[in-house]
């Protein structure tokens, strides 16, 4: 990862907080592979801050300022899972970007191994698998005007920008033709579901975005990466969610975003019977927002391996991404062709 100098950004603190730059310590935490996220620790309390990744044009999915509008709006709304924020700074000249603050929410992150020293059992996983689906269903809940967060998206005609937007990012980030792709972007394109519902989504929603508590694993203490949230159809959240979700006999490269494969967690048929359950949507054409999910995660994905192609980003998690594409790519077409989830 390319340094950063922090002593811009420790000034920038000592005015805003009259914290002593002496006393501040800041370090890189690993994970994701998108925005950039690092530790601010003081004396009394601890800070996760958040920046664009290098060599990026700031585009709506990198928006530091939108995300932490959306957590603003978030607390308004009542939500107890989103950390809360504490600074917007959106000048480039302390750390090259715009960047924001917000409270740095202590807990157990499972990203594609089970923590050293964490004990998870089957029962463990079934209640996390619910908690889980839970949180997701009371997102998609919130109340939308009162909180502002109606003002975080254009509900109306999402599906449809959002399939055509997706399609149109892969074509420019392709570095190789991928049969599978093209051919589901085509039949997304001509499926595009006629109704539509509103609620506020996360558009990222899995197991290595939430924080879990240490005393109670199954207990959810807050949701992370908020950059993508916004208003849409909740059940496009659900289908990235489930795209996410892998199952034991899934391939094992795209096991690599979640440990939903693993013993006593919920199957993804499981998953869709108790949204249905709990929602009051109409899930009949879950196929679609399933294959839309699939499609997402292998653009994001390509998306990345491309920066990395172009030397714009060195960490060698990210040659591996090219294998996500074909393996999505794959899944999606034969989900469409089968009519399986």
């Amino acid at each position: 990862m390319k340094e950063l100098e922090f002593d811009k950004l420790k000034e920038l603190l000592h005015e805003k907080f009259n914290w002593d730059p002496s006393t501040i310590e800041i370090k890189a935490l690993s994970g994701g592979f998108s925005n950039l996220t690092f530790l601010v620790q003081t004396p009394t309390h601890r800070y996760a801050l958040r920046r664009p990744p290098f060599g990026y044009q700031i585009s709506s999915a990198h928006d530091m300022v939108r995300e932490s509008n959306v957590l603003e709006a978030l607390q308004r709304a009542g939500y107890s899972k989103s950390p809360k924020p504490v600074l917007l700074f959106e000048d480039e000249t302390v750390l090259g970007s715009p960047f924001f603050m917000m409270e740095f929410v202590e807990g157990i992150v499972l990203r594609n191994k089970i923590p050293q020293g964490v004990q998870i059992t089957e029962s463990d996983f079934l209640n996390l698998s619910k908690h889980t689906l839970d949180t997701l269903l009371e997102l998609h809940h919130l109340e939308l005007n009162r909180s502002g967060l109606i003002n975080l998206g254009k509900p109306e005609g999402y599906v449809n920008r959002q399939v055509l937007g997706w399609a149109d990012r892969y074509s420019r980030a392709a570095t190789e033709v991928i049969p599978e792709m093209e051919k589901t972007s085509e039949w997304l394109k001509l499926n595009i579901p006629d109704q539509e519902n509103v609620g506020f989504i996360h558009n990222d929603f899995k197991y290595d975005n939430l924080v879990l508590d240490p005393n109670n694993i199954t207990e959810i203490k807050a949701l992370l990466d908020w950059e993508m949230a916004t208003v849409g159809d909740p059940l496009m959240d659900l289908g990235t969610s489930l795209a996410y979700w892998a199952e034991s006999d899934d391939p094992e490269i795209l096991k690599m975003f979640n440990l939903t494969h693993l013993p006593g967690n919920f199957t993804r048929k499981e998953v869709i019977s108790y949204y249905d359950l709990h929602s009051g949507l109409d899930l009949s054409n879950i196929l679609f927002y399933y294959v839309f999910g699939l499609f997402k995660v292998g653009v994001i994905a390509q998306q990345i391996y491309k920066r990395y192609k172009l030397g714009q980003a060195a960490d060698p998690r990210f040659a591996a991404l090219i294998e996500v594409v074909k393996a999505a790519g794959k899944k999606a077409k034969n989900s469409i062709i089968t009519e399986n989830i």
